[in-house]
């Protein structure tokens, strides 16, 4: 026993400061990857069996709802074009520079980690796809997290929730800056070392501030739930909810690394091309 005891300490040090079972890890993931796929099956054919008995009156109602949308969602994009455009414009009278909006590819939810003490997932995607350690995860509505490990089939996300990421953040409204943790099981965030007299409302929109290199800026974390101001602590305790439907979205988008262009616009005022400004989306295996 004693002997376990301590091998399995040794294996866990080396493993955690000295990282070296990490293509250990990747082998045996890729090689599990068949039974991750095989036991979403039922699930997945539930889901096919139930959209291939709908009603065609129902289908015909979902087509019609999401026509709808669509049009809705291409006149609120022209208005984000008009916007942006007016920005550059703003950028060019500041001899400022551009940089395109950054790539995505689409991936699905493979399967979620058991452990109640680590928010993690596993995505269909990996090395394959071009996958890496430190990928930014979003979904629709915010980021979810950020690549942790990865295989050739597959990789394992970190969330936002977990107690060991942290993220750099700002206010929008004031563009404060600040760090969000993960808390656990409870789903909420958390921003740490704010003092007392920090402009921070209920209701802000916090977003990605780009320090650190590993999240673009400006995507959506989440929203001040809760600003607490404790008595005798020298910090304020703020709550945060995640922008991201952490425990619902089964597609999410990584962001691809690719090739951002940058423009330093010159003087005098040139004419943009029309391109600028759409993001150029990435599905499935598409390379």
């Amino acid at each position: 026993m004693f002997f376990a005891v301590v091998a399995s300490l040794t294996l866990y040090i080396m493993d955690d400061r000295l990282d070296y079972f990490g293509q250990v890890r990747s082998v045996l993931s890729s090689v599990v990857y068949p039974v991750q796929v095989t036991a979403t099956l039922p699930a997945d054919f539930a889901t096919w069996l139930s959209t291939f008995f709908q009603d065609r009156e129902q289908l015909q109602e979902r087509i019609t709802v999401l026509e709808a949308s669509q049009q809705l969602m291409s006149v609120r994009l022209q208005r984000l074009q008009a916007l942006e455009r007016e920005n550059l414009r703003l950028r060019e009278l500041l001899g400022s520079s551009f940089r395109l909006q950054e790539r995505i590819q689409v991936a699905e939810l493979l399967a979620v980690d058991s452990d109640p003490f680590s928010q993690q997932v596993i995505l269909d995607k990996g090395q394959r796809f071009g996958v890496y350690v430190g990928q930014p995860v979003l979904d629709a509505h915010g980021v979810m997290g950020q690549v942790s490990e990865v295989s050739l089939f597959s990789s394992r996300v970190v969330l936002l929730t977990d107690p060991n990421h942290s993220i750099p953040v700002q206010i929008n409204r004031n563009g404060l800056r600040g760090v969000v943790f993960g808390r656990g099981p409870s789903e909420q965030l958390k921003m740490d070392y704010m003092p007392h007299n920090a402009d921070v409302r209920v209701g802000d929109l916090v977003v990605t501030s780009g320090l650190g290199g590993v999240f673009p800026t400006g995507y959506p974390v989440g929203v001040v739930r809760e600003v607490r101001f404790p008595a005798g602590k020298p910090f304020a305790e703020i709550a945060i909810s995640p922008a991201a439907n952490l425990g619902t979205s089964r597609e999410v988008m990584l962001v691809l690394p690719g090739e951002r262009i940058e423009f330093d616009l010159p003087e005098p005022l040139v004419e943009l091309p029309e391109f600028l400004g759409i993001e150029e989306i990435e599905a499935g295996g598409a390379q």
